[in-house]
């Protein structure tokens, strides 16, 4: 599948504070990439730098094969940006907003008053193309902040934050949106506080901490890095010794703590058996029994820690 983003080894520094340090990371054609970190990591300033408002103190960027170095306004013509804040002018009409966007990527005026008009269907706000931003919901400016975004039919879209303040039915429409972007064959980085949403959308995850990257992959590889991806907890009663359970093949963590035996496994459909076998033969009773599997949430709180962040 076609690399159409590429960023290596970028960095960046605002006095002694490093705030992007060596990150790396690539999108194909039809790809989500999730980039995922704790407030003050450094996703919003590998954004600015990739979408060409940072300039970086090193590192590279291309996209599909310009860079910003050798041709600014042709690396710009093939990005798109949502910001984190609204960009948009209130008192403007919604087709307005867009076409001044488009204007300012010199699409031609016929060109330009056709894609107006496909972004705003696309977003749903056909039908509001004559009112101002100023009388619609925190939902319907971020759909508009994205047409705005797309109506110079970039390459690559970056969102930063892009659900942030919306509500349910507004958010599963900006998820539609982005599906039906990257069946069109867009590549997409999509940055969340929200682990579910990535979860949902991206096809591999970025995690960065303190500017630097500390894992990437997909989903299921990034599962890897926790002691056990499934868990079985037991409530029992009666003696039973929870180092007997070690040897049983598939098993990560065991503790036994007022009564709760928790453990740790590769597969619950092949361990449970076995945890379940080796209490009853101890002559243990057991009360109560959940499992649980682990997901994108555990592995971002066991890599960046559960300290909080300013």
């Amino acid at each position: 599948m076609l690399e159409l983003l590429q960023a290596q080894g970028l960095r960046k520094s605002y006095g002694a504070r490093a705030a992007v340090v060596d990150v790396s990371l690539t999108v194909r054609a039809g790809e989500v990439l999730g980039l995922l970190g704790p407030n003050g990591a450094g996703k919003s300033t590998t954004v600015g730098m990739i979408s060409g408002l940072t300039v970086p103190d090193a590192g590279a960027i291309t996209v599909g094969g310009t860079t910003l170095a050798h041709d600014e306004f042709g690396f710009k013509r093939r990005i798109g940006l949502v910001p984190q804040d609204l960009a948009l002018f209130e008192d403007l009409p919604a087709l307005a907003n867009i076409e001044l966007f488009g204007a300012l990527y010199g699409l031609p005026k016929a060109r330009l008053k056709k894609r107006a008009a496909e972004v705003l269907e696309l977003v749903g706000l056909a039908d509001r193309a004559r009112d101002k931003p100023a009388t619609f919901s925190g939902g319907m400016k971020r759909r508009l902040n994205i047409a705005c975004a797309l109506v110079h039919d970039p390459d690559v879209l970056l969102l930063d934050e892009p659900t942030a303040g919306v509500d349910p039915q507004s958010r599963n429409a900006i998820f539609d949106n982005l599906e039906a972007l990257k069946r069109a064959g867009k590549a997409l980085v999509y940055t969340t506080h929200y682990m579910e949403e990535a979860e949902r959308l991206a096809d591999r995850i970025v995690i960065i901490d303190h500017g630097r990257v500390v894992a990437s992959g997909t989903l299921a590889e990034l599962y890897r890095v926790l002691p056990a991806a499934q868990t079985l907890h037991i409530d029992i009663e009666g003696g039973f010794d929870p180092g007997s359970l070690r040897a049983i093949p598939g098993i990560k963590q065991v503790q036994l703590e007022a009564g709760r035996l928790t453990v740790g496994l590769d597969d619950l459909t092949l361990g449970t058996q076995a945890v379940l076998q080796a209490v009853a033969a101890a002559g243990a009773t057991v009360r109560h029994l959940s499992s649980g599997r682990a997901n994108l949430e555990d592995v971002f709180l066991a890599l960046t820690g559960r300290q909080l962040r300013d």
